[in-house]
C-alpha cells in the first residue's frame, strides 16, 4: 500500500523535529512526537506513523555499527576501527560486535547501510566468480 505524499510530507517534519542538535534521533523526542500522533488522530495517522518510525529507524541506524569477525578481536584492533568510525560519524556511532567464524579470517563492518567486507570468505568468493 502506498503512502499518500501528504501523510510523507507530515512524517518528513515530524521527523525533523523529533532529532536533537547534532541532527540524530531523540527518544524522548520522538515518542512524545509519537504520541502526539495517536491522541491528534489527523487523517492518514497510520500511515505517517509508519514512515514516522521508518525516518527513524534508518537514521538510527546511520550510527549503529556491526562488527563482525571470524575470531574476538584483540583490544588493538578493536580500538583502531573504533576510532575509524568514530572518526566517520562525528564520535556518536553505537558498536555491536559479532564472532562470525564462517568469515574464515578479516571482518566485515557496516555501518547503516554501508558495508567494508575485508574477510577471507568474501575474498575467495571474488575469485571463484
Amino acid at each position: 500500500m502506498q503512502i499518500p505524499k501528504e501523510a510523507k510530507r507530515q512524517a518528513r517534519v515530524l521527523f525533523d523535529s523529533a532529532l536533537d542538535d547534532s541532527g540524530r534521533p531523540d527518544s524522548v523526542k520522538a515518542l512524545f512526537v509519537a504520541d502526539l500522533v495517536v491522541k491528534a488522530a489527523p487523517r492518514h495517522s497510520v500511515q505517517i506513523l509508519r514512515e514516522f518510525s521508518r525516518l527513524i529507524r534508518l537514521e538510527t541506524a546511520k550510527h549503529h555499527a556491526v562488527i563482525e569477525s571470524a575470531a574476538t578481536l584483540d583490544k588493538d584492533t578493536y580500538a583502531a576501527i573504533l576510532n575509524s568510525l568514530h572518526l566517520r560519524d562525528g564520535g556518536l556511532v553505537t558498536v555491536e560486535t559479532k564472532v562470525d567464524p564462517s568469515l574464515i579470517g578479516g571482518a566485515r563492518i557496516r555501518l547503516g547501510s554501508l558495508v567494508w567486507d575485508a574477510s577471507v570468505r568474501s575474498r575467495i568468493a571474488a575469485l571463484s566468480s
